[in-house]
């Protein structure tokens, strides 16, 4: 495992329309130690053809198609395996970073000895014009806090999987990403935010925060069935969690 390395983690399916904007986006980060780890869940478009005709010119880029489409989560886990930085961070293939983000969350990170960080970032539309919509990073969360609801964009998250215990590992339930984060949170770990605006997320009419129903019935399926949380304190988080989706709308 390379000290000093940051391995970005990004899965992508049929993504020929912004995979080259979002690997732009990683060759202009102003911290150069990296590698980009990108995940094909078995795309039938050009994302194949666009992300190999960077790997000539950049062999930070590294590609591996799977044979079938199996999901986000199976991507990511693949990507981790072959990992060889001890810092992970993730970008979804279409969603962007700023210039500066790894450096930035790097220092935070190395400078106040934390293991797991996040940071503020803003929504972009289908065009990438920005929304002046800007998801503010807390100064931490905790395992109680976090099941309140998930203020930890998938995009801004870094972590020291030196200091991590828990396995860097997604499950296959919706939600893959909150459901990681609190297993890692549940061991006395706070995930700590720099408020930074560092990244920009793509919202879309498809995207998963669209559909608040779905939204909020895979939220109330992981206090009951993956954190076995008791029927009180489902029905307590699940308020705090709807009243959280009111202030961020």
């Amino acid at each position: 495992m390379n000290n000093n390395l940051v391995s970005i983690i990004t899965p992508v399916y049929n993504g020929e329309k912004y995979i080259k904007e979002c690997i732009e986006s990683v060759l202009n980060q102003s911290y150069k130690n990296i590698e980009m780890i990108i995940i094909d869940d078995g795309s039938s478009d050009r994302s194949e053809e666009i992300i190999k005709s960077y790997m000539e010119e950049y062999p930070l880029i590294k590609y591996i198609k799977m044979n079938e489409n199996k999901g986000v989560w199976a991507a990511r886990n693949m990507a981790i395996e072959k990992a060889k930085g001890r810092f992970i961070a993730f970008l979804d293939a279409d969603d962007l970073f700023y210039k500066d983000k790894i450096k930035k969350q790097m220092n935070f990170m190395l400078e106040n000895d934390y293991s797991f960080t996040y940071t503020s970032y803003n929504l972009i539309d289908e065009n990438s014009n920005n929304l002046n919509k800007i998801i503010y990073a807390k100064e931490y969360e905790n395992y109680k806090s976090l099941l309140k609801g998930n203020n930890i964009g998938c995009l801004t998250v870094m972590i020291d999987r030196l200091k991590i215990n828990t396995p860097i590992k997604f499950s296959q339930n919706h939600h893959e990403d909150y459901i990681l984060w609190l297993d890692i949170l549940k061991n006395n770990t706070k995930a700590y935010g720099l408020d930074d605006v560092l990244s920009s997320y793509r919202k879309s009419n498809t995207s998963i925060s669209h559909n608040k129903i779905k939204a909020a019935s895979w939220t109330w399926n992981i206090y009951r069935n993956v954190e076995k949380l008791s029927l009180f304190k489902s029905i307590y988080y699940f308020i705090n969690y709807t009243i959280n989706g009111f202030r961020k709308k």
